[in-house]
């Protein structure tokens, strides 16, 4: 019987960063009596003090010179961005609104949508990053982090459209080459997959999880050997990587080698002691090896961790039915099938 086996495998690059300071932005105070010379000042402080990653002293200057001037739109921006660095992401949208009620910028549209973002209104951060696109179409991270979001809502198409654009205005974008390989990984493009994978990897050869993400499509392309290898880059350069323990430990299952395939779903539990999918995948291979009581054992802790684990229901069902319990075997397969696991259906036939 087949146990089947459910695993992590693809990771975008997307992150939320890369808002800065207003680029050449102090300001040469003029020796006026309105108020303006000190605001100015402070201003300039502040600019000193974000460049110094002292947030504090940053918020208090632009503060003051907000106070000294009140259509101050550069402070609001940047008191927008000092805010976002201190998480204090619904603080940054209303100064990044203020700045926009001043000047309609690019720049305090990606800020916002950034911000937007990591309260998690992707819809608010998308119109955001179009607005700026709409601005600058030169701008490389709006196009970037749109296809992110696009990504997420699973318009892969759209998402690959996105990172062409940021790539072609921005030929070294590693992260780029890797969220646009996962994209066309969903669009079942391997070949096109893994040679994006491979370019962000020319560009950037240390990040761990692409080297994942081209493993993993190695993996479904039937690529083993070349998955392991890939994996093991992963773990060489990040050794608490248990996503890349259990998934490697995956492809060693496919290979047949179910014993190297137990270690490394061992480790992976070890740095993750929650990770149910490597209780089932573990499960998995022990079953492949005869041990049912183990495997049982396995499935029993991954459905302690997350009680909707269908597959988990499915597999202890498989091993339960060969230690020669029909009774737990139809609970678990029935319970598998109330959890959407539609091959559990084809165990359930002999339970009435």
């Amino acid at each position: 019987m087949t146990i089947i086996k459910k695993t992590l495998t693809l990771f975008l690059a997307f992150t939320l960063s890369n808002l800065t300071i207003a680029q050449n932005d102090t300001i040469k105070a003029k020796i006026l009596d309105d108020g303006s010379q000190d605001a100015e000042k402070f201003y300039n402080s502040g600019i000193s003090d974000f460049a110094d990653k002292n947030y504090a002293g940053a918020l208090s200057n632009f503060n003051h010179a907000i106070e000294k001037k009140p259509d101050f739109e550069k402070a609001y921006y940047n008191r927008g961005i000092t805010e976002f660095e201190t998480k204090s992401y619904k603080a940054a949208i209303a100064d990044y609104d203020k700045s926009l009620s001043y000047i309609q910028s690019a720049d305090s549209y990606f800020s916002r949508g950034q911000a937007k973002n990591a309260l998690g209104d992707k819809l608010g951060a998308l119109a955001d990053y179009s607005k700026t696109i709409e601005i600058k179409g030169d701008h490389a991270q709006a196009f970037y982090y749109r296809g992110g979001i696009k990504f997420e809502n699973a318009d892969y198409k759209g998402a690959v459209d996105d990172f062409n654009q940021a790539i072609k205005l921005k030929p070294d974008y590693a992260y780029a080459y890797n969220d646009r390989g996962s994209a066309k990984r969903e669009l079942e493009d391997i070949p096109g997959a893994i040679n994006d994978y491979n370019k962000a990897l020319s560009t950037n050869p240390e990040m761990a999880f692409t080297y994942n993400n081209l493993a993993s499509a190695k993996r479904k392309k039937g690529d083993f050997k070349g998955a392991i290898n890939d994996y093991t880059e992963a773990i060489n350069q990040k050794k608490d990587y248990y996503i890349a323990y259990n998934n490697r430990g995956s492809a060693k299952y496919d290979a047949g080698d179910y014993d190297g395939a137990i270690s490394d779903f061992d480790k992976a539990i070890k740095l993750k002691p929650d990770y149910a999918f490597a209780f089932n995948n573990r499960a998995s291979a022990k079953c492949k090896l005869k041990d049912y009581q183990g495997c049982i054992d396995d499935c029993s802790a991954a459905i302690k961790l997350n009680t909707s684990y269908g597959y988990a229901y499915l597999n202890r069902g498989i091993a339960k039915e060969s230690l020669r319990d029909p009774e737990g075997a139809c609970a678990d397969w029935e319970k598998a099938t109330e959890l959407g696991i539609e091959s559990a259906k084809n165990y359930t036939g002999d339970c009435k």
